[in-house]
């Protein structure tokens, strides 16, 4: 199945109507030049409004960790964005959003690599995108797996996600900006110049 007739099933996908707190708006981001995926969670709810992939701090969060701005961003074929699930799951009454559900990755993730044959490095960008792509070779928890980040190269590279969330996490762990990051910002460059 080609790009084009994937991209159009999913922008047509409604599996989760009835089930969202809102009617479904997939937000998905990728080219047939794409080579560098970025896979999180799912869209938040500014995303959700928006309809475009990291327009929230998280996003420019990220940027910083690739070393790009935004115009290269979204404007850079080479440079995708597919989550777990393609809708904004909604905001659990504890705070946060919900998680992806299952199903979105199941009906559109085959399908989606499947087009996407260019592809050299994904960024795996919180524990649920981890362990799809994984599997077994995840680790316990999300901080061991990122700390493993080179067992899964040069294919993927596991991330923490970049949301304020995660602030602490990354004050816990200043090894992941010291190595992670400039090996990303490498990466990134390579695949732009290349």
């Amino acid at each position: 199945m080609s790009l084009d007739a994937v991209l159009a099933d999913i922008a047509a996908c409604r599996a989760c109507a009835g089930e969202l707190p809102h009617a479904p708006r997939p937000v998905v981001m990728v080219k047939p030049q794409t080579r560098l995926l970025i896979c999180g969670q799912a869209p938040g709810r500014r995303v959700h409004e928006s309809g475009l992939p990291f327009t929230d701090p998280s996003g420019d969060r990220l940027r910083t960790w690739m070393g790009i701005d935004a115009e290269t961003f979204y404007g850079r074929p080479e440079i995708g964005v597919a989550a777990m699930a393609f809708c904004f799951p909604g905001t659990s009454p504890k705070g946060g959003d919900y998680p992806p559900p299952p199903r979105c990755a199941r009906l559109w993730r085959p399908q989606l690599m499947a087009a996407l044959p260019d592809m050299e490095l994904t960024l795996l960008v919180g524990s649920h995108a981890q362990g799809w792509a994984l599997g077994d070779r995840a680790k316990a928890n999300m901080t061991q797996t990122v700390r493993a980040w080179r067992d899964y190269l040069p294919r993927y590279l596991p991330m923490p996600h970049p949301s304020w969330r995660n602030t602490g996490w990354l004050k816990r762990n200043p090894w992941f900006e010291a190595e992670v990051t400039p090996y990303l910002r490498q990466r990134v460059q390579a695949i732009l110049e290349s």
